[in-house]
């Protein structure tokens, strides 16, 4: 068996935190070899010591065969190994062919930038490997997808042998996750050793050859596509069963309660962010918004809680009108929301879990007489929601930016549904959030569908809207473009609409 890359007892210590402990790994020469686990499980610390970012503790790395002392990025990408982020590293004002080159630029009479053999051989590697980028379009005006083409194109132009991609598809559309795969597929068959990072466990399952297996940092299990399933994955990642299935049938639809007619906004450069949007969610349903990320549904969250000013439109809860009321008024007439940034938004990252428990509820009986605060009902419902939505942390005096991402959820989902409303809007409610918290929010979404509220989900995941939705609203450029109901609909046909394509015979 020829193994490109062998990892022996990998240690990795940050002060007393162990978090890669004793990791073995053997990968096999023009594999996909995929690594899962929950967030905290040492997967990104693993590939980032692989990459010269981290240095392990203790342990050896080889490759084909040979020890190697990796200190830097620049160690590692001599050895053939280049790394996609998630978050790309690109320069959107440079070309393509000039951020593909950038550092390692031909020139002529070493002082002028040969562009005609930048751009020459930038095309060249680009048809070798079926990427389909044009070398001198701008950055800053290509898509998400094309963009991580261009990344994969800077670590093929440096020779690489092993390349890591780090969630690859976290923001691309079903179609543009298919062209990836399609892409990876190509470079495998062409000698080229992948390893993929990757939270979703229908695209592990699709696109692996091998698959590890990391918890608490430690390797639980590796093993091959045809010898394991997703549920099993899941199980081995979190140490139990988890909801990995559709959410059932709605008990119950009921009238609307919240409505959106023709509402527009402008941004503060006067450009049109929201293009007459109308939709509306009722009692007992998920209603998912689906979209590519820039296209209006942070604005359309803002507006729907007091924080966009609208230049046209009406929103209501039932027959009440809430257009143009604050925030405050707003949460009071019904709407709760899970902001898609908890730290920025949804925490205040210094105070503590017992405070952040009764935010925005601090001038409201129990917790107050509108002058004085009753600690004694601060301290007796921050100790029941840490009970009953299981929040892990030390006491509830703790800091909240202490806390792991899935319990800083937790402190906002227990919050939001304690003080009751009619509406929940939630955007991206599980980013970043490993399985086992994953399936924690989702099923609290489920539990306030069925006791008859609406839920208005708003997620980059097309996975999460065709697991939790009743219907769903897709938005392009600002305009809701069609409102489907799930079961009429493939990711395929949500993919085509959130590029600005039309599948018209799908019924409203």
């Amino acid at each position: 068996m020829a193994y490109i890359l062998e990892l022996h007892d990998i240690c990795k210590h940050f002060g007393n935190v162990l978090a890669n402990d004793h990791v073995s790994l053997k990968v096999e020469k023009g594999t996909v070899h995929s690594i899962v686990g929950e967030n905290g499980a040492g997967k990104t610390t693993l590939m980032n010591i692989l990459y010269g970012l981290y240095k392990q503790t203790s342990g050896e790395i080889f490759i084909d065969g040979t020890k190697v002392d990796i200190e830097s990025p620049s160690d590692a990408i001599e050895l053939g190994i280049g790394m996609i982020h998630q978050h790309f590293k690109l320069i959107p004002a440079m070309t393509v062919a000039e951020n593909v080159m950038l550092g390692e630029e031909p020139t002529l009479g070493k002082v002028f930038l040969d562009l005609k053999k930048i751009n020459e051989r930038t095309l060249e590697l680009s048809d070798k490997y079926g990427l389909a980028v044009n070398p001198k379009s701008m950055v800053e005006e290509i898509s998400v997808g094309i963009r991580q083409r261009v990344e994969i194109l800077k670590a093929l132009y440096r020779n690489a042998n092993i390349l890591i991609l780090d969630e690859p598809t976290a923001l691309l559309t079903p179609q543009e996750s298919e062209d990836l795969f399609r892409i990876i597929e190509r470079l495998r068959k062409d000698g080229k050793t992948i390893l993929f990072i990757s939270h979703k466990l229908k695209e592990i399952m699709q696109i692996s050859n091998n698959i590890t297996v990391l918890r608490d940092g430690k390797v639980v299990d590796t093993v091959k596509k045809e010898d394991t399933d997703e549920v099993h994955l899941a199980r081995l990642m979190v140490g139990r069963d988890v909801f990995l299935k559709p959410a059932p049938k709605p008990k119950k639809i009921g009238e609307a309660i919240l409505r959106v007619e023709h509402v527009t906004a402008v941004n503060e450069y006067h450009h049109p962010v929201l293009n007459d949007v109308t939709f509306d969610v009722r009692s007992g349903e998920v209603l998912g918004v689906a979209g590519v990320d820039g296209n209006g549904q942070t604005e359309l969250v803002k507006a729907l809680i007091g924080l966009q000013p609208l230049s046209g439109g009406k929103i209501f809860i039932y027959d009440q009108e809430i257009t143009h009321l604050s925030v405050k008024k707003m949460r009071s007439a019904g709407i709760g929301v899970i902001p898609e940034d908890r730290l920025q938004e949804g925490l205040v990252e210094d105070f503590s879990v017992q405070e952040n428990l009764f935010l925005g509820l601090q001038r409201s009986q129990p917790f107050s007489n509108g002058t004085n605060i009753n600690w004694g009902a601060v301290r007796s419902n921050a100790e029941e929601l840490v009970k009953v939505y299981d929040i892990r942390t030390p006491n509830i005096e703790h800091k909240a930016r202490l806390l792991s991402g899935g319990n800083q959820q937790k402190i906002i989902v227990a919050r939001e549904i304690f003080h009751a409303p009619d509406t929940i809007i939630a955007s991206q409610p599980t980013r970043g959030l490993d399985i086992a918290a994953t399936d924690f929010v989702h099923e609290q979404l489920i539990k306030q569908r069925d006791a008859g509220k609406g839920v208005l989900l708003f997620s980059l995941s097309l996975d999460e809207i065709m697991l939790l939705s009743t219907r769903i609203a897709v938005i392009y450029k600002g305009a809701i473009v069609a409102v489907v109901n799930k079961d009429d609909v493939t990711p395929e046909d949500l993919g085509l609409m959130m590029l600005g394509g039309s599948y018209e015979h799908i019924p409203a």
